[in-house]
């Protein structure tokens, strides 16, 4: 068990937020998150270091494309939020085919990180189904990435994209170790089919054992998409990891 409080990937809530971000933020509180990881939050600084204090909500981490993009603005926006972690949350599905491919991406990410600390700022990987499903060389482009990776740079493994891409997530997060500072964790039928994910402990995902295998990794909620009621599915999920030891 961690010992820092539940978070929520706020992309979960996107379309209440988008409809009235008040709302939807005051929604998170009731349901008892104190931190929220961001997303889309560069063109939106003054909104969110607005509205954040007023829902006693903190930024556990954020998410921002870093890899060949102008990094620069996501950092100063991140400083302006008290963000200390931007995440990546995706490299194009093509370019994790060869290994060659994906040395490079962890070289292009190492540079950024190294200028990321000038700004107090750590920077990390968030993986999709097709970094685990790509096999390279005897393990997968994900492992093949995180050897390559300079130790300054972190990764926020997606439990259930892992096992999308056939790969155990509790052996991954028994592989990868202290290299993992944040999990995504979710529910559903794993497969690709967003709508069918669902609370965390109402799917057949191996929560538990998942949780056990990162015990240092922040637990971010989320659900890409859901055929219900989102904030209903929150409200059960933090009734689940409530229930069998993470705190708020």
């Amino acid at each position: 068990m961690t010992t820092t409080p539940l978070s929520v990937q706020l992309y979960t809530v996107r379309e209440a937020f988008a409809a009235d971000p008040a709302s939807a933020l005051q929604r998170l509180s009731s349901i008892g998150f104190t931190t929220v990881e961001l997303y889309g939050f560069v063109d939106r600084v003054a909104e969110f270091a607005d509205l954040l204090p007023k829902f006693g909500l903190t930024p556990s981490s954020a998410h921002a494309s870093l890899i060949g993009k102008d990094f620069v603005p996501v950092f100063e926006a991140a400083q302006a939020l008290g963000v200390t972690t931007v995440i990546d949350p995706m490299v194009a599905e093509t370019r994790w085919t060869t290994s060659d491919d994906v040395v490079a991406i962890a070289d292009e990410l190492n540079a950024v990180a190294a200028i990321a600390a000038d700004a107090g700022i750590t920077v990390g990987y968030h993986n999709h189904w097709f970094e685990p499903q790509s096999a390279l060389d005897g393990t997968n482009a994900l492992e093949a990435f995180a050897d390559n990776l300079d130790p300054a740079v972190i990764l926020e493994v997606d439990t259930y994209w892992s096992a999308v891409g056939g790969v155990d997530p509790v052996g991954l997060l028994e592989r990868l170790g202290d290299r993992v500072h944040f999990i995504h964790v979710k529910d559903g039928d794993i497969t690709r089919d967003n709508t069918k994910q669902v609370a965390v402990g109402g799917g057949r995902m191996p929560v538990l054992e998942i949780l056990a295998a990162a015990p240092q990794a922040t637990r971010v909620v989320e659900l890409d998409d859901h055929a219900g009621d989102v904030f209903v599915a929150l409200e059960d999920s933090v009734r689940f990891l409530t229930a069998h030891g993470e705190t708020l």
